[in-house]
């Protein structure tokens, strides 16, 4: 008889806890996991405001942080040497927030360990495994339903494998790693509902212990259900919960209150003052528990009681005309004014916040986000326990509300997700509401990590080069002429190749960004290695964004680049080895992006304003040449290459410009995306245009236009452009 999961729990919770505590383990190692930073997003909405870098300092703008320490962004004036500590910068993370949070925990170089100094995390993990995880992209003229990365689902079947003990399983080292991050001062809450709540509370009563919850919060969401219609064998389900732990009993808390309602006014501040107006009601004077509380006990207008306050306040009480005897012997009350009130003290029942599909919601809100949660519950969850500039984060970051509410009020915040449809949507929506600079970043070595989960910690990076090369079908060449064991051989009829070639593969390393020096080393080797090549394959994981320009600078009809599945190590897990696996992965093409000639014109300065220079941007053409690499039925893959046949450009999510770009950091000074009604009304397309004004710079730029698309793969062009004349 299989077993329960109350049985099944100590052993769950076991494991997490061995999981958590080789995550810690590893944090302290030479190779510990990392943050690789892919742009630092300096909003700005409309193509004709003033640029942030006339703005603020640009030397300010580096992608690093250090608690406690106020941005440098807040304050342009100041310099780098005047402050002790390296600026502080908002983060949106794409990847598992297993490995974000190791990331965040271990700290490097230029980001110190946030290790017990994170003040409230909020998360709202997924908690229907029936959720259907697709997203719609709608293109001109058509709608295309997109299937979760290959990544989100391994990520959904694994939390869902085995039901709620594999949820259970999932979560528990997450949970760990959260109390870790905060401070002891900090705070967790946990949005759940009625299909894993009370399983995912035991748990929490196990990492944060059963005295640290402050609450069970009940959120109603809203007045009617759709699964409460007529016919329907149970009460309507109209509430989620949200568990409130703290982590230790010192945690920071502001109390919280909701206006009071007109029938609360009549019934207890009935009376009016009539020379000033005023509403008030008497309330009561006595101290609650007599002297078993410690309250004092004296006269007050001939009444002997224990009172709520002592004799010298209450004297001051009396005099300033607040305590009042209606008659000669009854005991006197305080008159309390409605207009001094903040409001009745929020109790754990909260029914006056609706969803954003409830009745009276804030449809503004609205982002076409399903789990979207309003901003007015996270602002009172931010409110009540992040003090003013604390550390807000998310690691289920969905919509992104938690980060725009944690903007929106003054808190520092860290966001990430799994989903790049959900990292594409929090980074619009923060642009939108012109939030401060913030870092986009990834997980670094992704697939290092699935390697050494799945190979084991002592894995060498040439085993995986080994595993790639016997997956597409290559051989390795002999140790002697192959030390990284990374070059392999294909001979005969390969990939189109005539009877007869001989096809070298090189396949590159998942830590490094595959680029021009990779592939001219690959071409040197076809070129000079002995046993003569036809054709040299270079198999990469990551690449550098400008790898479409790399490969038609180098222009060499014998050189081919190919993309290795992101989620082959996922897949080795899940298939069961490489045998299974043998003739079924497919190695896609790259995608590229091109320009106009980028423009450059100077503006005459008025007054003492510097002079300044216009840049005109403008894009060309964007090729999108693995269709396959989507996970996309038939149907919506022929629909998908219609479009892009026909309106290439109309694929563009998203595009930014950064006019002095250093080789290693995207700043996008600029930027417009499908949506941006500040550019132009079309919510279909971006704008194929766009201006740049900065301070006039001598000498040649450096421009760099990154692009992303609707499904999240990015691209990006560097050009020099030379002074305007």
């Amino acid at each position: 008889m299989p077993k329960s999961l109350l049985e099944q729990l100590p052993e769950i919770v076991a494991n997490g806890r061995k999981q958590a505590e080789k995550i810690l383990e590893g944090i302290e190692s030479r190779h510990r996991v990392g943050l690789q930073t892919r742009e630092v997003v300096l909003p700005a909405r409309d193509t004709k405001a003033q640029d942030w870098i006339a703005q603020q300092n640009r030397a300010s703008q580096r992608e690093v942080f250090a608690p406690g320490q106020a941005s440098l962004l807040d304050n342009p004036q100041a310099t780098l040497g005047a402050v002790p500590e390296v600026p502080w910068a908002n983060r949106l993370i794409y990847g598992d927030n297993l490995l974000a949070m190791a990331a965040l925990l271990a700290g490097d170089d230029n980001t110190p360990s946030l290790r017990g100094k994170v003040d409230l995390i909020y998360i709202d993990p997924p908690f229907d495994s029936k959720a259907d995880y697709r997203t719609k992209v709608t293109l001109p003229g058509v709608e295309i339903e997109q299937k979760p990365t290959v990544i989100e689902q391994f990520a959904y079947s694994d939390t869902w494998s085995d039901g709620t003990a594999s949820y259970l399983a999932m979560i528990t080292p997450r949970l760990i790693l959260m109390r870790e991050l905060l401070a002891d001062t900090g705070s967790i809450y946990v949005h759940l509902d009625w299909h894993v709540g009370h399983y995912v509370k035991l748990v929490l009563d196990e990492v944060f212990g059963k005295d640290q919850l402050i609450n069970q919060l009940i959120w109603k969401r809203g007045h009617a259900h759709s699964d409460s219609k007529q016919g329907s064998a149970h009460f309507g389900r109209l509430h989620d919960m949200i568990f409130f732990y703290s982590k230790s009993e010192q945690y920071f808390f502001t109390q919280q209150f909701t206006p009071y309602t007109q029938e609360y006014k009549d019934t207890y501040y009935k009376s009016i003052e009539p020379e000033s107006g005023r509403r008030y009601w008497l309330d009561n004077l006595q101290g609650p528990g007599g002297a078993t509380k410690g309250n004092p006990y004296y006269e007050v207008m001939g009444v002997y009681r224990y009172w709520r306050y002592s004799k010298e306040k209450m004297d001051q009480l009396i005099k300033d005309g607040r305590v009042i005897q209606t008659k000669p012997g009854t005991v006197p009350k305080y008159k309390r004014y409605l207009d001094e009130m903040p409001g009745k003290p929020t109790q754990d029942i909260w029914d006056d916040l609706k969803s954003l599909g409830g009745l009276g919601a804030n449809v503004a809100e609205r982002i076409d986000y399903d789990t979207q949660k309003p901003e007015s519950l996270l602002e009172r969850i931010v409110r009540s326990s992040c003090p003013e500039n604390g550390i807000v984060a998310d690691f289920n970051g969905g919509s992104g509300t938690t980060a725009a509410v944690a903007e929106k009020l003054g808190r520092r915040w860290i966001i990430t997700d799994i989903g790049k449809p959900a990292c594409m949507i929090m980074r619009k929506r923060l642009i939108d509401q012109e939030a401060k600079p913030f870092l986009y970043q990834a997980i670094g070595d992704y697939q290092v990590e699935a390697a050494k989960a799945h190979l084991g910690r002592d894995f060498r990076i040439g085993d995986l080069s080994q595993i790639v090369l016997s997956l597409y079908g290559a051989l390795p060449l002999p140790p002697d002429v192959n030390p990284q064991r990374n070059l392999g051989q294909i001979a005969g009829m390969a990939l189109g190749a005539g009877r007869g070639s001989k096809t070298l593969v090189l396949a590159d390393s998942p830590n490094k960004l595959t680029g021009m020096a990779t592939l001219k080393k690959a071409v040197a080797q076809r070129d000079n290695l002995m046993g003569g090549w036809d054709r040299v394959v270079v198999l990469g994981w990551n690449f550098e964004p400008s790898i479409g320009e790399t490969i038609t600078a180098l222009n060499d009809s014998r050189l081919e680049v190919l993309v290795i599945p992101p989620d082959l190590m996922d897949r080795l897990k899940k298939k069961g080895g490489i045998d299974k696996l043998r003739g079924q992965v497919r190695f896609s093409s790259l995608q590229y992006l091109t320009i106009e000639p980028i423009t450059r014109q100077v503006s005459a300065s008025a007054g003492d304003a510097p002079p300044t220079e216009t840049l005109t941007v403008k894009l060309k053409n964007y090729v999108l040449l693995s269709p396959e690499a989507i996970n996309l039925d038939d149907a919506n893959r022929q629909a998908l290459q219609q479009v892009a046949n026909k309106e290439p450009l109309a694929l563009i999510e998203y595009w930014a410009v950064d006019p002095d770009y250093d080789g290693k950091v995207f700043r996008s000074v600029w930027q417009d995306y499908r949506g941006n009604t500040a550019n132009d009304a079309d919510v279909l397309r971006v704008v194929t245009q766009g201006q740049v004004t900065v301070p006039v710079k001598r000498g040649p730029r450096k421009v760099c236009v990154r692009v992303v698309d609707v499904f999240g793969f990015e691209a990006e062009v560097v050009a020099t452009v030379e002074a305007a004349s």
